[in-house]
């Protein structure tokens, strides 16, 4: 069965899309024997192959004396674009406890080098196999880093145009870096899959009985495991004991994230950290694939109407897909849905900056 995927957005911006993402924007066929949201999970965690890709590694020092690291593919034998100065740049977000070995990293980032463009993964302090220096991590709500990232890159490659790729929780810490910085983002577009546009509303759905047996619980033992192995340095400020006995991503939050980050309650950082409340106020081209069976990120959640109001922002809804999966055809092992759409996105970014800002009402 052929979908037609629901593009929310302004005419001109839908225009622009359909002209240069038109195969991927029309038509999206799902793998056929993997029915449902959860089922396309994780048969995408289990089928996804992880093809090869050679880092370059970058450890740099942050102003609170930490480090982050950042694997960089530097695609110097680029024919498209042989000279290193100009060549587009994309930076990637992995997900909550994800880091450039992800599969959804990888083929994407396959996708992006063989299209001639540099790559550079932001790993989340602690998940990207670097000592933890200083006690601390990072949130959904923490632009900082995120910032001094962008400032970094922007530094070696000033005249590079750069795009933002952010994929789950990395897709809401790049809206909400878009939303804070506005006109000074440094990006020329932003791309997510799989946002969970409400944290709270994320977290209400994961707590139902069969996400929070397949999800709910591994995610939060990987968040627990990344803070068992930097325990020398956050039992600092932080009663690790305490937070090892979480047996949800809500208990993690209540025990380490909301003391770390200053938050009052998980209430006060879920709204902090949902993007469906600052979308207003980002400036540059946006594209957001979600699926709308996608147990992480409930439909009610999406911000249609907001969406709908905004020249810049483009929001395609499928119908299955998924968290983080969008498989398609018999065998999935490849690039899918959204590789594909993401490659295409970039590419017309990339080429056609100025009729993009058009489409957007973005005037320099």
């Amino acid at each position: 069965v052929i979908y037609r995927p629901a593009l929310v957005c302004r005419e001109a911006f839908g225009a622009f899309l359909h002209k240069h993402c038109p195969v991927v924007i029309e038509h999206f066929k799902p793998t056929p024997w993997c029915w449902g949201g959860r089922f396309q999970t994780l048969a995408n965690a289990l089928l996804k192959s992880r093809p090869t890709i050679n880092y370059r590694n970058e450890l740099i020092r942050t102003v609170d004396g930490g480090q982050i690291s950042l694997d960089w593919v530097d695609n110097v034998s680029s024919a498209a674009y042989p000279e290193s100065s100009t060549r587009p740049t994309v930076l990637f977000l992995p997900g909550l406890t994800g880091n450039s070995k992800q599969p959804y990293v990888l083929h994407a980032i396959r996708q992006a080098a063989t299209q001639g463009y540099r790559c550079v993964v932001f790993n989340n302090r602690g998940f990207g196999e670097e000592k933890l220096l200083t006690p601390v991590t990072y949130c959904a709500a923490s632009t900082s880093d995120l910032e001094y990232v962008v400032q970094h890159v922007k530094g070696l490659f000033p005249d590079s145009p750069l795009l933002g790729a952010g994929v789950s929780m990395g897709g809401m810490l790049l809206l909400n870096y878009l939303a804070k910085k506005g006109l000074e983002s440094g990006l020329v577009a932003g791309f997510t899959i799989s946002v969970p546009w409400d944290a709270q509303k994320s977290c209400d759905s994961m707590e139902e009985p069969l996400n929070f047996l397949l999800f709910n619980r591994h995610l939060a033992n990987g968040l627990c495991g990344a803070v068992n192995r930097h325990r020398n340095v956050l039992e600092k400020v932080i009663d690790v004991d305490h937070v090892m006995k979480a047996r949800s991503i809500r208990e993690f939050d209540e025990r380490f994230t909301i003391h770390l980050f200053g938050y009052k309650s998980c209430a006060e950082y879920y709204h902090d950290a949902s993007p469906a409340y600052k979308l207003h106020n980002t400036t540059v081209p946006i594209l957001c694939l979600n699926a709308a069976d996608d147990p992480f990120s409930p439909e009610h959640a999406f911000p249609l109407a907001m969406v709908k109001r905004l020249p810049n922002v483009a929001l395609l809804v499928t119908a299955h897909g998924g968290h983080i999966a969008f498989l398609q055809g018999l065998f999935p092992r490849n690039e899918g849905y959204m590789e594909h759409l993401f490659g295409q996105f970039a590419q017309a970014a990339f080429e056609h900056p100025d009729d993009l800002k058009e489409a957007c009402s973005i005037k320099d």
